[in-house]
């Protein structure tokens, strides 16, 4: 029975051409027939005006076909986009790693559409459209391909923004041409899963003006209706839309019931996630055994999917271009610091100016490691990278999911820091300190405009108020408090800085001397003054491995 549908599909979707071609069959048959009946002289005659007929024939047929599908039938609202059977998908499950919890809503999903002749029987409705929501690069794409694999289903897949033309109802005529595309895979292989990527290009609040609706409105409303329509027996098709825009963005009819009425809500990896993405990827190229994907994993705090997967495929170019036949630990370092901080450049640097950028990166580097709650230095460095000349990197020892007012007012001190440094050593500062300025002046400004964390008391998000409906009384304490935090934490680093002079000269000579210093390396020289790591996290990070992307003094 299935065989037979399949059949009938095809000729469905062929019939036009079955018929012509045996239309030309049959005149071709008619033709020779009747020039067999002709006197040869008149049979030589049309034999030579043939080819000219052929010509002007064929002329008028592109002529014709071209106007009519241009003009008529919409012939710019064409799809080209050919299903794709679920064997050449070929992505299980168990390629997707780092976002259990969403393979799981995934995999009920599989499920559903699997059982939906038993959900029929009970009274239940198919499932229509999922919503998947979450960050670049953490596995959106991978995880409908996997839907269609594991449910043995044709797999189409389009970006919203190739439904989006500046030709009113193009966008339309190609959401209608999916669909009964999609609708007669279905009835041939019993399901069809549609992945449209980057729904926000066309799923954004609509608007309505006298001017009329936009292409993006009738783009938008045409696939309300046709998701509305899934309502036959033969229609198991599944909607997978993917967006990294916020979900208040959409419009609302999209998110209703019957629509993307389920969300899967995909986030960053965490510390398990990551490390079963680093040894997925290591498994496709040759390394040293003695790398530790652990403590890689640890290292990674933040990064994606795909952003593992760049730095082991940047390891392995770097290793390639050292001459190296393995991955080696060395090599996974130099590809995250190549990645985060940008290639290194060589520039011919005053002797004062390098001087004060290791004075400048030596104040951030102290009081991040012995300030900061969470965070802790994993390089610093004054070899211009980028636009910088220097930086100083760290990362948090763990996830955090939300900061205290001691976090961010060690955020504030770690900023202030480059600029103490050079005011206690020179008694002057330098242009390196405009983007350490401009976060710790943002991070102090959030906290007492937005988060009542204020010394003065006042409580409450007053951005959401019109600036022009804050009394001056106001407006002025919420500045003063702002100044007032700025203050209190430059003056808590001038008191570190100044009571650990020693240590201060000491991390600006070893600067000056090596250029760069690894964990270990910093470490050693606070152990070396008596200076505890106060986050006494339990596993050191590895001297040879790069941190997260924060950073700090890009001078």
């Amino acid at each position: 029975m299935n065989y037979y549908r399949r059949w009938k599909m095809h000729f469905l979707n062929h019939r036009t051409k079955i018929f012509v071609i045996f239309g030309v069959i049959l005149l071709i048959i008619l033709s020779i027939w009747g020039m067999m009946s002709l006197e040869s002289y008149y049979r030589n005659i049309t034999l030579a005006q043939l080819p000219l007929s052929l010509l002007m024939a064929g002329m008028n047929a592109v002529i014709f076909a071209y106007l009519y599908m241009g003009l008529m039938r919409g012939g710019f609202a064409k799809v080209d986009k050919k299903s794709v059977n679920a064997k050449e998908v070929n992505i299980r499950f168990s390629d997707v790693m780092g976002i259990d919890e969403a393979k799981e809503e995934c995999w009920e999903v599989v499920r559903l559409i699997k059982d939906h002749t038993r959900i029929k029987k009970i009274g239940g409705k198919i499932l229509r459209g999922i919503l998947m929501i979450g960050p670049p690069g953490c596995g959106k794409t991978y995880l409908a391909k996997a839907i269609a694999t594991e449910a043995g289903l044709p797999f189409l897949s389009m970006a919203a923004s190739e439904f989006v033309e500046i030709f009113v109802g193009v966008g339309a005529s190609r959401v209608r041409t999916l669909f009964k595309k999609a609708r007669a895979l279905a009835y041939g292989f019993g399901g069809c899963v549609i992945f449209i990527d980057e729904l926000d290009a066309m799923g954004k609040n609509r608007t309505f003006n006298q001017f009329g609706n936009s292409e993006t409105n009738s783009t938008q409303n045409q696939i309300l209706v046709e998701m509305d329509g899934l309502t036959s027996a033969g229609d198991n098709i599944i909607i997978i839309g993917a967006t990294n825009a916020p979900e208040d963005s959409l419009d609302p009819a999209l998110l209703r019931p019957g629509r993307f009425d389920r969300k899967v809500y995909i986030t960053k990896p965490g510390l398990e996630g990551r490390e079963q993405i680093f040894r997925y990827y290591f498994n496709k190229v040759k390394h040293d055994a003695t790398v530790d994907i652990g403590r890689l994993a640890r290292k990674a705090i933040g990064k994606t999917p795909a952003e593992i997967e760049n730095i082991v495929k940047e390891s392995a170019l770097i290793a390639t271009r050292n001459g190296r036949d393995i991955v080696t630990l060395k090599d996974v370092s130099e590809a995250m610091e190549r990645i985060e901080l940008g290639v290194k450049r060589k520039i011919n640097m005053r002797d004062r100016e390098k001087e004060m950028t290791a004075y400048h990166e030596t104040g951030h580097l102290m009081v991040v490691y012995l300030l900061h709650p969470t965070d802790d230095v994993f390089k610093a460095s004054i070899i211009p990278r980028k636009s910088t000349l220097g930086v100083v990197h760290h990362n948090p020892t763990e996830e955090i999911y939300s900061h205290d007012r001691e976090m961010l007012t060690a955020n504030i001190k770690s900023a202030l820091a480059g600029y103490v440094a050079e005011k206690i050593k020179y008694n002057t500062t330098t242009s390196g300190v405009s983007s350490d300025f401009s976060t710790a002046m943002a991070i102090a400004h959030n906290m007492v405009w937005k988060l009542g964390m204020g010394p003065s008391g006042l409580v409450g998000d007053y951005t959401m108020i019109p600036e022009s409906e804050i009394s001056e009384e106001v407006k002025t304490r919420l500045n003063q408090d702002t100044d007032r935090v700025l203050k209190d934490c430059m003056n808590a680093v001038e008191e570190l800085l100044t009571k650990e002079r020693d240590l201060f000269e000491r991390f600006a000579h070893e600067l000056l001397t090596k250029q760069e210093l690894d964990y270990d390396e910093i470490e050693a020289i606070f152990s070396e003054y008596g200076k505890a790591n106060p986050r006494r996290f339990s596993i050191k990070p590895e001297t040879t491995t790069e941190s997260a992307p924060n950073t700090v003094g890009d001078k």
